[in-house]
């Protein structure tokens, strides 16, 4: 994956697609996150081919997303351990496993998530850590950062005026 010009190297967004956009990765996350390591776990539990989850793997594990860790002499065998830039990727697979349910489990959810020492259903939902407000589309807007470049600005005041236009006066 490569990145794109402009703006995006700096919108958080960009860089995130660029690092695990690709969707044998946030699989692979997922399972990661429920306890696997080894690369024939991925690959049995993904069913993708060994040439692929190589290479997924040795990106995920550059970008530091995954320790790679040798467990066995001979053969040499790898595991793949999640880091703290790894484990901070959960409340994305979090949010993606509720807005599927809320979107394509008319049936009813096959996947739910549980609190592990009570047992109870989960419902994630983002929240402000300050003021533990829920954060949505409605309530959230974009705005630069201290290392804003000055294009990245100027695309936040041109997505500002759009909003001002699109808004309903009072």
């Amino acid at each position: 994956m490569q990145a794109k010009p402009g703006v995006l190297p700096e919108c958080p967004c960009a860089a995130t697609v660029e690092t695990v956009g690709e969707w044998w990765s946030i699989l692979i996350l997922r399972d990661a996150m429920q306890g696997f390591t080894r690369f024939d776990q991925f690959q049995r539990s993904l069913g993708i081919a060994p040439n692929m989850l190589a290479r997924r793997l040795k990106h995920l594990s550059a970008s530091g997303i995954f320790e790679r860790r040798l467990y066995s002499a001979r053969p040499a065998r790898y595991e793949y351990v999640l880091t703290e830039k790894g484990r901070d990727f959960f409340p994305v697979i979090a949010a993606m496993v509720a807005w599927g349910n809320r979107h394509f489990a008319s049936e009813g959810a096959s996947l739910l998530l549980a609190d592990q020492a009570s047992g109870s259903v989960l419902d994630p939902i983002l929240v402000d850590s300050v003021s533990l407000q829920p954060i949505d589309a409605d309530t959230a807007m974009a705005v630069a950062g201290p290392q804003a470049s000055p294009q990245m600005r100027e695309r936040l005041a041109a997505v500002a005026a759009l909003r001002l236009i699109s808004s309903p006066n009072p």
